[in-house]
């Protein structure tokens, strides 16, 4: 069930049966020469539309602005600041919460979000905690590549070349759900180089087409259903298990 298609009244309706909701979220960033500059967005929303296809869950609308400072350097990406980032989080779980939603789960799609969206929980957590009252939700991290069986299904598609930016398993997830926005190019090297992240200008001089340590013309859009399927299925289960973690009054 997508909330953005439904109406208030169904969205009621679903709350006497389920109080959890699922939250895409991710990042509008460059992903190399060939990568979708919402790939970190897309791939979450595309594999909660599919796992919400055969299971009774709610899918909020996708939450696409990240933290994305460091890709600043190529046109395109959209960043928010910590701060932003980590008010933006407390409002939309205030809003949820305010409806009865005890349950929220976040599906991430960027790496760079785990640190701010954790930081976001606390502040969130910290608010009920100074007060000396429950909360009344709990609050669940889940990046897509951590469903059940997705790592190992990457690792044995792509042994070599996948990465860390700009992967073949999120291109391939792209690819497989819009098979016509597939672009091509050639990369030199082969595999990306590697090393840390910084600021915006230091990103691009190190990486200077956008990947690390990864080699994108492995993907395929076989490969990417293969990883969407499973994942779906393992996000199924997650919400399942956490649907049945009990929440104090």
């Amino acid at each position: 069930m997508l909330l953005h298609l439904s109406t208030w009244r169904e969205i009621e309706a679903f709350l006497t049966r389920s109080r959890t909701i699922v939250v895409p979220i991710g990042s509008n960033e460059q992903h190399g020469p060939t990568g979708l500059l919402g790939t970190d967005w897309m791939c979450p929303q595309i594999i909660a539309e599919e796992a919400q296809k055969d299971a009774d869950i709610l899918i909020a609308p996708t939450f696409n602005i990240g933290m994305a400072q460091h890709h600043l350097g190529f046109p395109g990406t959209i960043s928010l600041r910590p701060s932003t980032f980590i008010a933006a989080i407390g409002d939309w779980v205030r809003s949820l919460a305010g409806h009865g939603f005890e349950k929220i789960l976040f599906l991430n799609g960027h790496g760079g979000n785990v640190a701010s969206i954790e930081a976001a929980f606390s502040e969130l957590y910290a608010e009920a905690s100074f007060a000396r009252r429950p909360a009344g939700f709990a609050l669940k991290l889940c990046n897509w590549w951590d469903l059940e069986g997705v790592g190992q299904l990457a690792q044995e598609q792509f042994p070599v070349g996948h990465g860390s930016h700009a992967t073949p398993s999120e291109i391939a997830v792209t690819q497989w759900a819009y098979p016509d926005a597939i672009k091509s190019a050639a990369y030199s090297p082969r595999i990306a180089p590697t090393g840390p992240i910084r600021e915006a200008r230091d990103f691009r001089a190190r990486f200077p087409d956008g990947r690390m340590g990864s080699d994108p013309d492995l993907a395929t859009p076989e490969k990417g259903g293969e990883l969407v399927k499973l994942a779906a299925k393992g996000l199924v289960q997650a919400v399942n298990a956490f649907s049945r973690e009990s929440t104090p009054a």
